[in-house]
């Protein structure tokens, strides 16, 4: 064989052999690196990475669970191996942003003082809160466990921050819930027609698209006597006047009634006094008897229990159910029962009467028993109706039946329950009839008539209620207030004199229209806000405006509006309503308005260069009236410190005009 052969087969051989020995040592440094890595990381508790050797580079794989871990693994595995071997291809988990933590206020006021807990984000709600808090405590009586969030407020939590202080201002024992978009509130009211006022003031004072949970509760009144009456006559079956102890005890009397054939909800009322826990068995029990006599009325004062048939039921029905009502009804109570008889008498009964007219005045006519009577029932009216509003035209006469003062000044006591109306007073019976503001004042007028008439006694009760004389009823809309205002303000403008925030005396007069368009709407949230033109300086314009806007609530609160649901508001130069570089432009800008807080506003419409504000049509909001011209605003760039004071003589509000007349 030729050397050349032999020693290209030397060479070749050794060089596989070569290759061979490499590969094998690059496994073996591959493995040894992996392992010696994976030991070392799985010592330090490192099990999310996997080193993957690829010839001498040793690659780091998997993922970290933040910066810190993903470098201390590296810097782990160039402690086993050479640093410069180490390839760091760790990816690591996405930091989670840090979720805005969820704000909440708790608000709790009674008579020890207010408590303030919860979280507020940065701002100056906390502020608020606690002054608002310490105008309403001047004590001192605050608890504040209030802290802060450096977060900004989410959506919808000013407004129902602001809702929830105004609540709690109206509400002196009361607890309010406060978070984003969401205000509930929990309150006691001193008696129902309380409660039912703060509702409404609440409702219309809640902002739109806020959710409000509204519980207000009031304590039970006390029922003296504890009065019931139920009538079946040929104008239907209805209730004069119904009390009940319990819930369950008023559903019970409202289906007896309801079977007896009282159209729609009648109106019961659940309070304290009742004389016995058998209250509405007996009740129920009395009018199944009236519904089976077909024609008659039951009245329960207490314990006393007064069942008066009419003349069109037999004497054989009367004895029957009679009998049947008096065994059944429980011990505690005492029945009197009488058949109506027809009248035969030729002459007429002795009458007194009394007449309430719709302005207040009442004429006395009829028969009296003596001069002490007279005097008696002439000052009982003038203390009840007022002095000057009672004309008195009665005759003496000595032979009435006993009890005839009780009589007539009952009836004067449940006249007094109405609006306008007519009292009749006979030896048989008391008759009141009318109209009335409130939906209570017949269940009152039978309250009345039956403690002081007695058991036994006959009277008839024919009131209707009037949702127009009802005073909270009759309240004007939010709506409606803004449109008076709106008006008030479209006939003339508040000037003041240049650079000055003191209301000119020769425009003092709108003052006085709109305190008389605002004098019906003290639950109504409005903002007055204060406008300038753009000359002078932005904090000058500003500090102008909003004093501005407090003369005029200055002047308001001295004309005797409660200001409680008004707020003052200077904007500088913001929001032109015309171009500020004419002067008829400038001149609709330098304006006040007063438009309703937390309603949807309609867009101001351009004012027309060449004429007044008032040629350019209907205000944006609830009205707007211009400031004075010249200049104002350029005198405020020179004094950032304007006068506060209304020019006019600040007017206190005058005495409630007595009834007399």
């Amino acid at each position: 064989m030729p050397h050349g052969v032999i020693a290209l087969a030397a060479v070749t051989g050794a060089g596989v052999v070569a290759a061979l020995a490499a590969w094998t040592s690059a496994v073996v440094i591959e493995q040894r690196s992996e392992q010696a890595v994976t030991s070392r990381l799985l010592d330090a508790g490192i099990t999310w990475a996997t080193p993957q050797a690829d010839g001498l580079q040793l690659h780091l794989i998997g993922t970290a669970p933040n910066e810190a871990a993903r470098f201390r693994a590296v810097n782990l595995a160039g402690t086993v191996i050479d640093a410069a071997r180490v390839r760091d291809q760790l990816e690591v988990t996405p930091v989670k942003a840090i979720e805005a933590p969820k704000f909440s206020v708790e608000m709790l006021r009674n008579d020890d003082g207010i408590q303030l807990i919860g979280l507020l984000p940065t701002g100056d709600s906390a502020d608020e809160l606690l002054a608002e808090a310490k105008s309403l405590r001047s004590d001192g009586a605050i608890s504040d466990m209030l802290e802060t969030a450096a977060y900004p407020a989410p959506e919808g939590w000013d407004d129902a921050f602001a809702y929830g202080m105004e609540a709690v201002k109206r509400l002196p024992r009361s607890k309010v819930s406060v978070s984003a978009g969401r205000v509930k509130i929990t309150a006691i009211a001193t008696s129902a027609e309380e409660q039912r006022r703060l509702t409404n003031e609440l409702n219309l004072a809640r902002p739109e698209g806020l959710q409000v949970a509204i519980d207000i509760s009031a304590p039970r009144p006390v029922l003296t006597p504890f009065t019931l009456r139920f009538v079946l006559d040929a104008q239907g079956a209805r209730f004069d006047a119904c009390s009940a102890d319990t819930d369950r005890a008023r559903a019970r009397i409202l289906a007896a009634g309801a079977a007896a054939g009282v159209p729609g909800r009648a109106n019961c009322i659940v309070g304290l006094g009742v004389p016995t826990p058998s209250w509405a068995e007996a009740v129920s029990t009395a009018i199944n008897a009236v519904k089976t006599l077909g024609a008659a009325t039951v009245t329960f004062s207490d314990a006393d229990v007064s069942l008066v048939a009419a003349d069109t039921v037999s004497q054989s029905d009367f004895d029957r159910v009679v009998g049947e009502l008096d065994s059944a009804l429980p011990d505690v109570f005492s029945l009197t029962a009488t058949l109506e008889r027809k009248s035969t008498a030729a002459l007429g009964p002795a009458e007194f009467t009394a007449t309430l007219s719709p302005e207040g005045r009442v004429e006395l006519r009829g028969r009296v028993t003596d001069e002490l009577l007279r005097d008696a029932v002439a000052s009982y009216a003038q203390a009840r109706f007022g002095v000057g509003k009672v004309y008195s035209a009665t005759r003496l006469d000595d032979d009435l039946p006993d009890g005839w003062p009780v009589r007539v000044l009952a009836g004067l006591e449940a006249l007094g329950e109405l609006a306008e109306g007519k009292l009749l007073v006979r030896a048989d019976t008391v008759e009141v009839e009318g109209v009335t503001g409130s939906q209570i004042a017949r269940g009152r007028i039978s309250q009345v008539l039956s403690d002081k008439l007695g058991q036994g006694q006959t009277f008839k009760v024919a009131v209707r209620y009037d949702e127009d004389l009802d005073p909270l009823a009759a309240l004007p809309t939010p709506q409606e207030c803004a449109a008076d205002v709106a008006a008030v303000l479209a006939k003339r403008k508040i000037t003041f004199p240049p650079g000055s925030a003191e209301i000119d005396g020769q425009t003092a007069g709108i003052m006085d229209d709109l305190a008389e368009a605002l004098e019906d709407c003290p639950a109504v949230r409005m903002e007055i806000a204060g406008y300038t033109d753009s000359q002078g300086s932005d904090s000058g314009n500003r500090a102008l405006s909003q004093a501005r806007a407090d003369a005029v609530l200055l002047a308001l609160q001295g004309r005797g509006i409660t200001v409680d649901a008004l707020k003052a508001t200077g904007y500088g130069e913001a929001d032109p309503i015309a171009d500020n570089a004419t002067e008829a432009g400038r001149e609709a800008n330098r304006r006040i308005e007063i438009r309703l807080l937390d309603q949807p506003q309609t867009a101001a419409a351009p004012a027309d260069p060449a004429g007044s504000p008032a040629a350019a049509g209907e205000p944006a909001a609830a009205g707007q009236a211009g400031a004075a011209p010249d200049a104002a605003e350029t005198a405020a760039d020179d004094d950032d410190s304007p006068s506060l004071a209304p020019a006019e003589k600040t007017r206190r509000p005058l005495a409630r005009p007595s009834r007399d007349g």
